[in-house]
């Protein structure tokens, strides 16, 4: 007993420390259990055979193709058109959305699906996009618990109910409280957001927030202060030269950003030619290049090469543009520095600047080393932008075209995927088959029906953290079980609150549950409880199901923390959030659903 609390301990201080990656914090732990003689063979490797663990990796892959092939992206246009003007409907539209696609696919998923959504209507209508996006975190983890596939614990508790001897929990038994969470959920987020999220919090300009007109990354970023536009006649040296051969970071200290053909005076129409500035882009007569450096060294370079110069030009957006990008928490890129990303090399785009919390960053960008809540203002071709959306595990694109961002997605197969994604809903919901079989199934046909490029791509979509931690953490029921820990805690819950009644106890696992998600994530945490929730309710002699709903619950509605769930850091850095926010309202709506679903389980689920 001994040795199994002191790694769960020391596995949720690692936890809650982070500089340790946390599916090797699992299997750190796994380690110590099985060589401690705690868990045989057979116990410490069982997660990775477990339904849940393979039913999550088959979940990636049908989430990856619905992103792939733009459906979730044609879904979230459509819902656009019916927002209209009103902040009211505009925040019970997000809501509702989220909640629903949250439903079926994962959280995190459903963030980055709807994160550049919720920002351009938020823009589009004039409202503070800080109001919307922790709205959107919570609503993705509430949505999920409306469906059996909605969210890990939803699984986990599922798993722990059949393993008990009864007969499995239906796709939509979670639907009846899921939908209380979110009616609730919202209700009470439109005061909560109106009075901490709202103009006095960020400001009622939407562009400070998220995603920004291209004329508003322009002045925040000041690409203005020191841009200057060169013409090109036609005898210049030049002529003929590509942007390596001229080495003008090097020689000059300045960056070419943009070479426009046929764009010999300040008249802007729209037959002019824009190409971002590559090592290969050629320059030729009547070309204009846009320089970004002090004036000093662009006079240099003009000089040199018999250019004229010309301040204070406007930036024009025609077959370029630019877009922020926001890092996902945990994204690949962190600590590697811009030159080591490639991102020019990979996807023909420039990082021209990086946002670190109230700081730009324009100067040696090559050398600066990303880190966590870093944004990047990247700058390139339309379509060079939009194909940075197909990276979803790093980053998310804002302010990416809906008509751009399309023709890079292979938007023809959305018809197919929408068959199989309805077609292993039906098998979910009338349980023709184990479920596991009907995702691994769906999984395969969209592989097969080209709704990947190949099968690497699907593969790609796979978190493997999230899989092993989950398939690690499994067996650690097995050790809390073996070692008494699981009935010492139960029986401690039951002597402390059983006295009271069922209810008391409930209220207990409910709030155990929660207090952990703050610290370890939620999946972890319904593996830890769900045996004891299961064995407190054996005690007391009444039905488990409420008390294992209670851990799903528990697990899942966590709020007042942005480390809690991966939503919620995901929308840190785009709404500039601080911790003191989500203590504002996601505390309160924490506990307020918390009492709730307290009281509404008994009634959903009679003891």
């Amino acid at each position: 007993m001994i040795l199994t609390l002191i790694t769960l301990f020391f596995a949720a201080v690692f936890f809650v420390w982070g500089r340790l990656r946390s599916d090797m914090v699992a299997l750190i732990a796994l380690l110590v259990l099985a060589f401690g003689g705690i868990l045989d063979t057979g116990e410490a490797l069982s997660g990775f055979s477990n339904p849940i663990v393979i039913m999550m990796v088959g979940l990636f892959v049908v989430g990856g193709a619905i992103f792939n092939t733009g459906l979730a992206k044609i879904i979230g246009a459509k819902l656009l058109a019916f927002g209209g003007g009103s902040p009211i409907k505009l925040f019970l539209l997000v809501m509702g959305a989220t909640s629903f696609i949250g439903a079926f696919v994962s959280n995190t998923g459903t963030v980055a699906l709807m994160l550049p959504i919720v920002v351009s209507m938020a823009a589009g209508s004039n409202m503070p996009v800080s109001r919307f996006l922790m709205p959107l975190a919570f609503a993705s983890s509430m949505g999920g618990m409306m469906t059996l596939i909605g969210t890990p614990p939803n699984l986990v508790i599922s798993e722990v109910w059949e393993e008990a001897g009864h007969a499995p929990l239906s796709f939509f038994t979670f639907l009846p409280g899921g939908l209380i969470c979110v009616a609730v959920g919202t209700l009470l987020l439109i005061p909560l957001s109106k009075w901490f999220l709202g103009p006095k919090h960020g400001g009622s300009d939407s562009g400070k927030r998220g995603n920004k007109t291209l004329a508003q990354l322009v002045d925040e970023y000041g690409l203005k202060t020191d841009l200057y536009r060169l013409v090109v006649p036609d005898r210049s040296s030049v002529v003929g030269k590509t942007v390596a051969q001229l080495d003008l970071r090097r020689r000059f200290g300045i960056d070419l950003l943009e070479v426009r053909s046929g764009d010999t005076s300040r008249r802007i129409i729209k037959q002019i030619k824009q190409y971002a500035a590559t090592p290969d882009t050629v320059i030729n007569g009547g070309d204009v290049v846009y320089l970004r450096g002090h004036r000093g060294e662009v006079d240099a370079f003009a000089r040199e090469y018999g250019l004229g110069i010309e301040t204070g030009d406007k930036m024009d957006f025609y077959d370029i543009g630019l877009a922020e990008v926001v890092l996902i928490p945990g994204s690949p890129i962190i600590n590697k520095t811009i030159a080591d990303i490639g991102i020019r090399k990979r996807f023909g785009v420039n990082v021209i600047a990086v946002r670190r919390k109230n700081e730009y960053i324009s100067a040696d960008l090559a050398s600066l080393v990303i880190r966590t809540g870093d944004v990047m203002l990247v700058q390139g071709s339309w379509k060079a932008i939009a194909s940075l959306g197909s990276e979803s595990q790093a980053w998310v694109v804002l302010g990416q075209p809906q008509s751009e961002a399309a023709k890079v997605t292979l938007d023809y197969k959305a018809p197919v995927a929408a068959a199989i994604m309805l077609a292993m809903i039906a098998m979910l919901i009338f349980d023709f088959i184990p479920p596991v079989f009907s995702v691994l199934g769906a999984a395969v046909l969209m592989i097969l029906t080209g709704c990947f490029r190949n099968v690497e791509d699907a593969y790609r979509k796979i978190n493997w953290e999230s899989v092993v931690l989950i398939a690690a953490m499994m067996p650690m029921s097995f050790a809390l079980e073996k070692t008494g820990i699981s009935a010492s805690v139960a029986e401690g819950l039951v002597s402390g609150l059983g006295s009271l009644g069922p209810l008391w106890v409930l209220a207990g696992v409910y709030l155990t549950t929660s207090v952990m998600t703050l610290f370890i994530s939620n999946t972890a945490t319904a593996v830890l409880i769900a045996p004891i929730a299961l064995q407190s309710a054996a005690t007391l002699g009444v039905n488990p199901l409420p008390f294992l709903f209670a851990v799903t619950y528990g697990a899942s509605l966590c709020f007042a923390s942005p480390f809690s769930t991966p939503p919620n850091a995901l929308v840190m850095p785009a709404g500039q959030y601080v911790f003191a926010d989500y203590l504002k309202v996601g505390l309160p709506l924490q506990l307020a659903l918390g009492v709730i679903m307290v009281f509404v389980l008994p009634l959903l689920f009679p003891f």
